[in-house]
């Protein structure tokens, strides 16, 4: 009896011994470059059919991984600018700078395809913002500058070599600002975008 199990016990340990040198191999850090389109739900509260524009732009994240499950990562791009509408007139713009951090769990983290899923915080600085000349003088706005909110993310890296992967990711944000006119409190004007992305990352 105890034969057999010191035979089963040398057996799981030669079958894990390459997973575990492949582990070891690869490093906490994993770098990816994505393309980025941000689809805007567009929720307003001010009877002004607030919206702004959907677009698709460049970012960077960094994911360090805490254990071979676990990783945090914090996703960069550079501020973005969005034109402003009202009932689909336009009536001015605004660029928004969005860093979100998440706390993600990988599935399969040996895997050629390794799942994960993640959920943290999203800050956003809008800055730049101009309103026409005649929105101006009318209505006297201005927004507030900052927001939090929560970051729920779905995604997967697939290998495509060693330590090269392919990745797809899609993010639910909660993003919005208040919106005043001659110095009151209009309503609320909520960005919440699906940001859906697909690019390139390299483990270290």
């Amino acid at each position: 009896m105890f034969k057999k199990i010191a035979t089963l016990a040398a057996l799981a340990a030669a079958f894990a011994a390459p997973l575990q040198a492949s582990a070891a191999e690869e490093g906490p850090l994993l770098v990816r470059v994505r393309a980025l389109n941000l689809h805007s739900a567009n929720k307003d509260s001010t009877g002004l059919g607030l919206s702004v524009n959907n677009k698709t732009f460049p970012e960077v994240d960094f994911s360090y991984f805490l254990t071979p499950n676990i990783a945090a990562e914090l996703i960069l791009t550079y501020p973005q600018k969005h034109t402003l509408y009202s009932n689909g007139a336009e009536i001015g713009s605004l660029k928004h700078l969005p860093p979100t951090l998440t706390l993600q769990y990988h599935f399969i983290p040996n895997g050629t395809f390794r799942p994960y899923v993640g959920a943290g915080v999203n800050y956003t600085n809008f800055s730049s913002v101009k309103f026409a000349p005649a929105v101006e003088t009318a209505l006297h706005p201005s927004i507030k500058n900052n927001s939090w909110g929560g970051a729920f993310q779905i995604g997967a890296d697939i290998e495509l070599v060693k330590g090269t992967y392919l990745n797809l990711d899609v993010k639910k944000v909660t993003l919005g600002t208040t919106v005043y006119s001659s110095g009151n409190t209009v309503g609320k004007f909520k960005v919440n975008p699906t940001l859906a992305s697909v690019g390139l990352g390299w483990r270290f």
